[in-house]
Order: structure tokens, then C-alpha cells, then sequence
């Protein structure tokens, strides 16, 4: 049974991705064919596809992650997790899979995050547009 479950779109990123797509699509009508900006295209076009959106769902045993369709994909058991929090991250963090020195990043748009510190004392964070949801759904599947 899902606690909680919820997808943001990142809409930068669809627009920043798909107006390039349409930049090279453009750019390869004008000028004759090469195969580099068509890999460019393909390239992106999967990019597209994989970082458009993040869900975030919690059953009574884990906290899971992925990206797009579901290729890229994280999973956190419940007892694993020390303790969470609201934070807010740089905006120069970015979106996607990033390196922090909060720890790992999974965040498709926006500021907002919750901070989970693991049993391991590594902390991991989640790029959330609903960060209250995601803090009182993980209180309650922790109990506390």
C-alpha cells in the first residue's frame, strides 16, 4: 500500500531540452546532412525522455525514486533512514543526478529538497515541489 506518491515535471527542463532539439532540427534543414548533429539530437531526445520527471513514492517499507519511465531508479528502505528535513538547495546544485557536498542530489526543478540522513551517516537529498507532503509522509511511514 502507497503512503505517498508524486511526480514533478520539470519544465525547464522540457523547455531547455526540446527548444535545442528544435535548434538542431532547424540548423540540420538549413545545412546538408551530418551525422554529428543528428547523434547530438538522439542524445538529447534521451535525455528528454529520462530526466523529464521524478516520482517519489513511499510504501510501509521503502522510499522510491525514479527518473522518467523508471531506467534510472533509487530505493531506500525505511530502516535505513535516521532522520529527514526541509532544506533548500543552491541553485547552482542544478537538476539531475548530482555530487553535493550535502551528499546526492536527485532533483529535477526547483530549490526545495528534503535531506535524509541514513543509519550510515551519509546524507542523501530529493528534489521535491512539495517538500511538506514528502516530510509528514515520511514521518508517519517512520513513525515519529
Amino acid at each position: 500500500m502507497l503512503r505517498y506518491h508524486h511526480t514533478q515535471i520539470g519544465y525547464v527542463i522540457l523547455a531547455t531540452i526540446g527548444g535545442a532539439m528544435l535548434l538542431i532540427a532547424k540548423l540540420m534543414s538549413l545545412y546538408e546532412f551530418n551525422w554529428i548533429p543528428l547523434l547530438v539530437l538522439a542524445i538529447l531526445a534521451i535525455c528528454l525522455v529520462l530526466f523529464a520527471t521524478l516520482t517519489v513514492e513511499i510504501d510501509e517499507h521503502s522510499l522510491r525514486l525514479r527518473f522518467g519511465p523508471g531506467l534510472i531508479r533509487k530505493k531506500i528502505s525505511l530502516t535505513d533512514i535516521e532522520s529527514h528535513r526541509m532544506k533548500k538547495n543552491h541553485w547552482y546544485y542544478g537538476w539531475g543526478i548530482r555530487r553535493t557536498p550535502h551528499g546526492w542530489l536527485w532533483n529535477v526543478s526547483g530549490l526545495d529538497a528534503v535531506e535524509l540522513v541514513l543509519r550510515n551517516e551519509k546524507k542523501f537529498r530529493v528534489g521535491t515541489d512539495d517538500p511538506q507532503g514528502l516530510t509528514s509522509s515520511l514521518q508517519q511511514a517512520l513513525g515519529r
